[in-house]
């Protein structure tokens, strides 16, 4: 297998050595402890990534989630990216998209009894769910998109790298998608190379293991996501469901708002012989104007057999519009994804490393089994 090519703009490489700089600094600044880093009496896992752009985060924080969530208490701290409020907020199953940010919103939606903060203090946001009482109060904190927030010191950093684009072919922003540079991965416990091919042959691992070149200390994974069946953005109005073999002769609209939809093309361009895409920037605020759009784009296929497919993040987003109409909500669907280890003895050691690290952190090594 190659390596995917990765896109650099040249003409920009001056602005990130100016970049480097300012980050390398800062980072040399938190590892001397000259900028103060709080650690905390409960275990804090952190999920991120080096990158800009889809790693998959919210499908590995709820997998982390639904491993954790039969022993233990799991809260899930956010910034609720381009949400309109601010400070220290309780997302609720009834909370604005526009207050809570549409993933805190969609984990909420999906595990009801699972917490689920946002705030841009993480320090602060820990505090106050520490303050909860005692037979409330988190025991396990999912830290989301929080690599490159060093004021909080993890008991165990997850860092997620896109197969589709390998950090050791990228470079800093702007010239690249690097938030930091590529020693910042040292951090980690554990790498995960996710949106991979199911079917990955050794030498696919290899290129990945030789080019991410981790310590000894450092656990290597590899996951793929598994679609499951096409489901109703507004089920009130549409209770049917669509395992995805089922579009194979329908005119498939997919509308998505996420910073990387390639995987989700790619998986429907094999279920389908009719697809038409239009794709707005991550998070995008969807406008009168974008629905028009997306309404011009259906129409102009003369079939009845239509259907708008989205992501679960991007149906958040749709079911908060109040001008969106009944004929669009009857035909706008959602596709839920799972991650899926690549090697399923990964998996079993994975789940070990999780529960064990959990068990034996501090407060919760005094914990009684359950």
């Amino acid at each position: 297998m190659e390596i995917p090519p990765v896109h650099t703009r040249r003409s920009l490489q001056p602005l990130s050595w100016l970049y480097g700089i300012g980050v390398n600094f800062r980072n040399f600044l938190f590892d001397k402890n000259i900028l103060k880093k709080r650690s905390f009496p409960i275990p804090v896992i952190c999920v991120g990534n080096l990158t800009v752009g889809g790693t998959g985060k919210t499908p590995h924080i709820e997998y982390l989630i639904r491993l954790l969530s039969p022993e233990y208490r799991v809260a899930v701290l956010s910034r609720g990216y381009k949400r309109k409020s601010r400070g220290f907020r309780i997302v609720e199953t009834l909370s604005k998209v526009t207050d809570v940010g549409d993933e805190p919103l969609q984990l909420k939606h999906k595990f009801p009894d699972t917490m689920v903060v946002v705030d841009g203090d993480r320090v602060n946001a820990i505090e106050k769910l520490l303050s909860i009482e005692q037979e409330e109060r988190p025991e396990v904190i999912l830290l989301d998109d929080g690599f490159q927030h060093r004021s909080v010191q993890p008991s165990l950093s997850i860092l997620l790298v896109d197969s589709n684009r390998p950090v050791f072919e990228d470079q800093l922003l702007p010239a690249g998608s690097l938030r930091e540079p590529l020693k910042g991965k040292d951090r980690a416990s554990m790498v995960i190379v996710t949106k991979c091919n199911p079917d990955m042959q050794p030498i696919d691992f290899r290129i990945y293991t030789n080019g991410l070149s981790l310590f000894a200390y450092q656990n290597l994974f590899f996951t793929s996501l598994q679609y499951g069946m096409a489901r109703p953005v507004f089920p009130d109005l549409q209770e049917e469901r669509f395992v995805l073999d089922d579009l194979r002769k329908k005119h498939v609209f997919l509308v998505t708002g996420i910073a990387a939809p390639q995987p989700l093309v790619d998986k429907l361009q094999h279920k389908t012989y009719n697809l038409y895409t239009q794709f707005f920037p991550d998070h995008h605020a969807f406008t009168k104007e974008d629905i028009a759009s997306v309404r011009e784009l259906v129409e102009s296929v003369n079939d009845d057999d239509k259907i708008i497919l989205t992501t679960e993040k991007d149906a958040m987003r749709f079911r908060a519009l109040p001008f969106l109409d009944e004929e669009i909500k009857r035909i706008l669907y959602y596709v839920p994804i799972r991650i899926a280890f690549v090697e399923e003895s990964d998996k079993d050691i994975f789940n070990h490393k999780i529960l064990t690290h959990v068990r034996n952190h501090q407060t919760n090594s005094r914990l009684p089994e359950r």
